[in-house]
């Protein structure tokens, strides 16, 4: 199947005032689809700083230079400065992603609260956080959200039970090689999960010889042969939708030489039959390039 679906999660304040709309003006002059999943709520990122713990934080952060993509005032969000409320003060460009014929989805409430503790929280925190997305997101939108991409690839147990409660039409909250129905511990999810198959930018420049000059080429090697399932690439309005906008055109031309279509995540859950999608459990795992573990498919039940 030649298509990859693109889905953008937007994380930060900045990323939505300046990233999403030039990502918005490349996607058209491409004629490209995509999936914008936003943050909705305050912008914490200046307490991520927690994560300098984790093992390969750090060396993350040399390779790709926060500072350079996310600005010093942005890391100081939530710590020396208050984080401003991204879904009050971006509706009317959330609303224009959608005006301009783009599906918008569900990435979290607060970016860092979600991502730095799902993983270890019970029911009810859970339960909170992503019905406080979705009041912000029917908020905005006057509707209901279909679609949830979960911060950081993070979730628990009670984070897959709920994309199936609230009804969505999939989620992608994990990492792995194609659409899925899910499990946890034999329980099955009535929610298809649509993985991110390719790594992600962050994940490859600085490493193994990869840099910002060939790391385009890298991506479209590993597209030259098609998947059968197709492909899900995740990008940052942060990064694509910034500093490596260049990257991601070049990546645009050539996914359309290799004969792609660039497709929203919906468009893209349209080529499979739910009752014929297999079923993998979900598990905590590791992703060459990003530190810490993420929600991972693993193997077949």
């Amino acid at each position: 199947m030649k298509q990859i679906a693109l889905k953008i999660d937007v994380d930060t304040y900045r990323g939505t005032r300046e990233g999403v709309p030039r990502l918005v003006e490349t996607l058209q002059r491409h004629h490209a689809q995509a999936t914008f999943y936003f943050s909705l709520g305050p912008d914490h990122t200046g307490r991520a700083i927690n994560r300098v713990f984790r093992p390969g934080f750090l060396s993350k952060v040399s390779r790709t230079s926060v500072l350079k993509h996310y600005g010093f005032k942005t890391l100081m969000y939530g710590t020396l400065l208050p984080g401003p409320d991204i879904g009050r003060n971006c509706a009317d460009i959330m609303r224009s992603v959608r005006d301009a014929g783009f599906e918008v989805g569900i990435h979290c409430y607060d970016h860092i609260r979600w991502q730095d503790h799902v993983a270890n929280r019970d029911a009810q925190w859970t339960q909170r956080e992503m019905q406080r997305a979705v009041d912000r997101f029917t908020e905005i939108f006057n509707e209901a959200p279909k679609a949830h991409a979960a911060a950081g690839w993070q979730t628990n147990r009670y984070g897959l039970r709920q994309t199936q409660h609230l009804g969505f039409n999939y989620s992608s909250d994990t990492r792995g090689t194609q659409p899925f129905i899910p499990t946890w511990d034999a329980e099955i999810i009535a929610c298809p999960q649509l993985p991110t198959t390719l790594p992600t930018l962050d994940e490859l420049i600085g490493r193994d010889g990869i840099t910002e000059e060939n790391v385009a080429q890298h991506l479209l090697d590993i597209t030259g042969t098609p998947s059968v399932a197709g492909h899900v690439y995740t990008l940052h309005a942060e990064l694509e939708g910034q500093k490596w906008m260049p990257i991601f055109e070049q990546l645009l031309q050539g996914w359309g030489e290799q004969g792609y279509q660039l497709v929203s995540m919906q468009q893209y859950l349209q080529n499979f039959k739910l009752a014929d999608l297999p079923r993998y459990e979900v598990k905590m795992g590791t992703v060459e390039g990003r530190s810490g573990t993420l929600a991972v498919q693993a193997s077949g039940s």
